[in-house]
């Protein structure tokens, strides 16, 4: 593997969201499946006796789990379901789709099984005997691939509500103010962070939720340059509650300090003190995963969103890999956007871009000492 695929692999690593491969999968096998019987059994009276038994087993199934749960759930009817027992049922047990496909099936047994040699109750009897011998013996639990999916279709995992919390309570906050406040430092600051790349937000995201306190300590050759003008609103009873960020230096290899805005993503510091607290129950797997899913969510928040745009940088990484990679990753990432921005000119002002634009860091104002506009003649002024 290059260097440049290893710098890759964390922003590859982050998870998508599932698609439905799971129900077309089901589609094929279901066709599949339907010509393997009509190949094998001529008798289709026979077919379809069985396959009414096996589908009522499985609506059977469905009603014991339920009544199974409603034993517990009816305990908790006045704290989870306003002493509702309706909706302690509801919640159990869909009665609509499950209670109608129930009486369906048993009618068209009734009606496919006058040879049959077992009853409808024995029927009945068997089937709640194999469902609850599944259920007492966990063998019905979903797997860890299910929970995942049903908690990230539902949004109910723990990095969803921290992205959110960390968007609405901090970054729709100060980013749209961002470019504001750093005009102001630049005015007292000796126009440090005049190009555009570090006129945003970089905010470090460490899988391995790794955050200190201070960038100092995380490397020798970040140092802290001064904070930016604070944002104060008020903010949930708080009267003027205030917001800052911190303007580094970051030294390359040549010894030359570049200046950005830069601070830690600072929910994933929440869960690496979860992942040592025991009442968390959150293990070292689950916090790697967790972390992936804030990164994805949001980037996904601050995508769609128009006041957010532009003003802010995502920085990931699996961890501190050697000495200094912190500033070398950051480095690495205000370089990257140099090319993206030389790339759009090009693509935005045509081939002559690279001999007709200067760096910004290069460009002089240059003024006419004369206070009327001049004339393209020599002699004008």
């Amino acid at each position: 593997m290059s260097r440049e695929e290893d710098r890759s692999q964390p922003r590859s690593s982050i998870p998508r969201r599932r698609g439905n491969r799971a129900q077309l999968a089901s589609y094929f096998l279901i066709a599949l499946s339907a010509l393997i019987v009509y190949l094998t059994e001529p008798d289709l009276h026979h077919v379809a006796q069985c396959l009414i038994i096996h589908f009522m087993a499985l609506q059977v199934g469905v009603l014991v789990k339920g009544i199974c749960n409603f034993t517990e759930e009816v305990h908790h009817v006045s704290a989870r379901y306003h002493g509702e027992y309706l909706r302690t049922l509801k919640a159990c047990l869909d009665f609509h789709r499950h209670g109608l496909l129930l009486l369906i099936c048993g009618a068209a047994y009734s009606l496919l099984s006058k040879e049959s040699g077992l009853p409808l109750c024995l029927y009945m009897s068997l089937m709640c005997l194999c469902q609850l011998l599944t259920i007492a013996f966990g063998l019905q639990n979903p797997s860890a691939a299910e929970i995942s999916e049903i908690s990230e279709r539902n949004n109910l995992n723990v990095a969803h509500g921290l992205a959110w919390s960390y968007y609405i309570g901090y970054l729709k906050i100060i980013l749209p103010r961002l470019k504001d406040s750093i005009s102001i430092f630049n005015e007292t600051n000796n126009f440090l962070l005049k190009c555009k790349k570090t006129r945003k937000l970089h905010i470090l995201i460490p899988l391995n939720c790794h955050v200190p306190d201070n960038l100092l300590t995380a490397d020798s050759r970040i140092q802290f340059i001064n904070n930016l003008p604070e944002v104060a609103v008020d903010r949930a009873g708080i009267k003027r509650r205030s917001y800052k960020n911190s303007v580094y230096g970051v030294l390359d290899e040549n010894q030359k300090m570049h200046f950005c805005v830069v601070e830690y993503a600072t929910p994933l510091q929440s869960l690496n003190i979860m992942s040592q607290d025991e009442n968390a129950a959150l293990s070292s797997q689950a916090r790697l995963e967790q972390a992936k899913l804030f990164c994805r969510t949001l980037e996904e928040i601050l995508e769609n969103s128009k006041e957010c745009s532009g003003c802010y940088q995502l920085i990931v990484y699996d961890g501190e890999n050697g000495e200094h990679f912190l500033s070398k990753e950051i480095l690495r990432h205000l370089k990257q956007q140099d090319q993206e921005e030389y790339a759009m000119c090009t693509r935005e002002e045509g081939p002559f871009c690279r001999q007709t634009r200067m760096p910004v860091e290069e460009t002089e104002l240059l003024l006419s000492s004369c206070d009327q506009p001049l004339s393209l003649r020599s002699d004008s002024c």
